[in-house]
């Protein structure tokens, strides 16, 4: 059967799109269909293979470093809690998605960026703004969405192995292939890390030991990923993606010192056209975050979480301009500690439906979606987006978002601290943006404002209660040009995010940097690509009361990266971080890198 509704999808979100001569690079995060990245109405940074590539990245932080409206907060190097806030909002605020599966743990709420493994990922989407009416809880501040390796093509093996500072060895290894119909990709990596002190606290301050050691990490990742079309038009598709890891941090015999973690996503995807403008979707899946903390070797605790869901979406496409989109969404977290949580269980179903159209140069988006969640009830959201094509090649956009954050295990049930009358976070957002493509390149900025009610905060007996709100607000830029045959790529975020009521009203949220700018420059020269990158933030603050005694300065980071193609099947890369040795924080007394320098040796067959 003839299949022509990605055509259709297409042709509606790049009227009046940006000309150029290349094909429109196509995303689905923003939407939850096929999009130009370009007439997408969001404000999106998408991440690929090549670029982490060319960065030499070996973590997320240095993966996500630099993009527009989002800021990092480490706590002491590799493996270590990374934290990842979007627009100013909380950690918890940012939806995390591994091939169109909600990871995450159920008692934090936050995902484990420092154990995704980057060897498997083969692109990132980032879309900035409320997306809960698509997606339901934790979208507020966006949606991060990690895709891993597909494969395809003549049968393919890959290698590389880094060594560096810090004791740093990586290794990988990789198999992919395929043929007309269907597709493959296994891939194992393995990541050691000897590392450095992770905190520098006492006592009395920081991680409240004094454990002058080094903290190491290491990890062993495997990502299977499979696929066939069928003759009928079915598509079957099944991944995998399972790391497991060894963390040292400082800590006591009541937090640990020691960490074994397992992320794990399962998931698979049937996809066929019952009719030639409707497409239908069914996905199921399954994700884990199980931790086990040890004291010196000896057996701490435990903590392990895992989420199901399943997802049934129909796209219908009318004419060549206008898509709607119904589905339904289910998820179950579970928790299995050893803490006993008064509750381990809850569901949450879902309904959502969306509008996609354009008309000459206008184009519009319109989303709404019904969450049922067993502990808390029945909550609505909603979004409005609309887009102005100035000329063909600068556009003007607007949009307003409702999003909400449903209260975590630990929040609700841990025992002497949680409270089951929780509400939900609420939030209500609005943006502009201007986006254009000149003789240069293309760029983007987007101003916006979003305000939280129902924040959840801290009582005078430190229990979590609904007392707080909070206003974000921020202006992003983007910069993708070429000057004089160097490649030239600029990210600037000023951002605001402040309480508005409670005993820190007025104060900014904790741990987020209010300026924030990335300048990279590349060229080629024949087989040899050299590249420089700065980046800058400014001050951030430990605590939400914003004592002087907290404050963390402002810092930049100038890295070189250098790499040299002898074959066309073998790259040799070097990287040298943080070139002026600057020593910085992103969370009080834990420390961060000094200057490294690393050489990679990468190996892909030409099919």
């Amino acid at each position: 059967m003839q299949y022509k509704l990605s055509a259709a999808i297409l042709c509606a979100a790049t009227s009046h799109a940006f000309a150029e001569n290349t094909l429109p690079e196509v995303l689905v995060t923003a939407t939850r269909t096929e999009q130009s990245a370009d007439a997408t109405l969001a404000s999106v940074t998408v991440i690929t293979r090549e670029q982490i590539d060319r960065l030499q990245a070996q973590s997320m932080q240095d993966v996500l470093r630099g993009v527009a409206g989002l800021t990092i907060s480490n706590n002491g190097g590799a493996g270590k809690a990374t934290s990842v806030f979007l627009r100013g909002s909380n950690a918890d605020h940012v939806l995390v998605l591994v091939d169109g599966i909600k990871i995450g743990s159920a008692t934090t709420g936050t995902a484990s960026f420092q154990d995704i493994p980057v060897a498997q990922i083969e692109r990132i989407e980032i879309v900035r703004g409320p997306r809960a009416s698509l997606y339901g809880s934790e979208a507020i501040g966006g949606v991060i969405q990690i895709f891993t390796k597909k494969g395809g093509g003549a049968l393919t093996p890959s290698a590389s192995f880094t060594a560096g500072s810090y004791g740093t060895y990586n290794s990988s290894a990789g198999l992919s292939g395929g043929g007309e119909q269907g597709w493959f990709n296994a891939k194992v990596n393995q990541q050691n890390v000897r590392g450095f002190n992770a905190c520098r606290g006492s006592l009395v301050a920081g991680c409240f030991v004094n454990e002058p050691d080094k903290d190491g990490y290491h990890t062993t990742s495997l990502g299977l990923n499979g696929g066939y079309h069928f003759d009928n038009g079915l598509v079957a598709e099944a991944q995998v993606l399972r790391a497991n890891s060894k963390n040292q941090y400082d800590g006591s015999r009541f937090a640990g010192n020691q960490a074994e973690g397992v992320q794990q996503v399962v998931g698979g995807s049937l996809k066929f056209s019952p009719m030639q403008d409707w497409k239908m979707t069914l996905r199921a899946g399954s994700s884990q975050d199980n931790s086990t903390a040890f004291f010196n070797g000896l057996y701490n605790s435990r903590f392990n979480t895992q989420r199901d869901s399943l997802t049934w979406q129909n796209d219908v496409a009318v004419g060549d301009s206008h898509l709607l989109t119904a589905g339904a969404d289910y998820q179950n977290d579970r928790v299995d500690s050893s803490t006993l949580y008064a509750k381990t269980t809850r569901n949450n179903q879902a309904v959502f439906g969306q509008y996609q159209g354009g008309f000459g140069a206008h184009s519009v988006q319109a989303n709404a979606r019904r969450d049922d969640n067993q502990q808390f009830g029945g909550h609505t959201t909603g979004g409005l987006s609309y887009g102005y094509a100035l000329s063909d090649a600068t556009r003007l956009t607007a949009s307003y978002g409702t999003a909400f954050k449903a209260p975590t295990f630990n929040q609700l049930y841990y025992p002497g601290f949680g409270s089951a009358t929780l509400r939900p976070e609420l939030s209500r957002s609005a943006e502009v943006g201007l986006a254009g493509r000149g003789v240069l390149g293309k760029w983007s900025l987007n101003a916006y404002q979003t305000d939280i009610t129902d924040l959840i905060g801290f009582d005078a007996f430190f229990n979590p209660v609904n007392i707080n709100t909070a206003r974000l607000t921020g202006v992003e830029g983007q910069l993708k040009a070429q000057l004089a045959e160097w490649d030239i790529n600029t990210t600037l975020t000023l951002q605001d995010p402040r309480q508005t009521s409670g005993r820190n009203s007025g104060k900014l949220l904790n741990r987020r940097a209010t300026e924030a700018l990335r300048i990279e420059v590349a060229h080629d020269f024949g087989a040899i690509r050299v590249a420089s990158s700065l980046y800058g933030e400014g001050r951030r603050y430990d605590d939400l009361a914003n004592t002087a005694g907290k404050k963390l300065a402002g810092y930049g980071l100038l890295d070189i990266r250098a790499e040299y193609r002898f074959s066309p099947e073998w790259l040799l890369q070097g990287r040298l971080d943080n070139l002026l040795d600057k020593q910085y924080e992103t969370a009080q007394f834990f420390n961060q890198a000094r200057r490294g320098l690393y050489f990679t040796l990468n190996y892909q067959a030409k099919q």
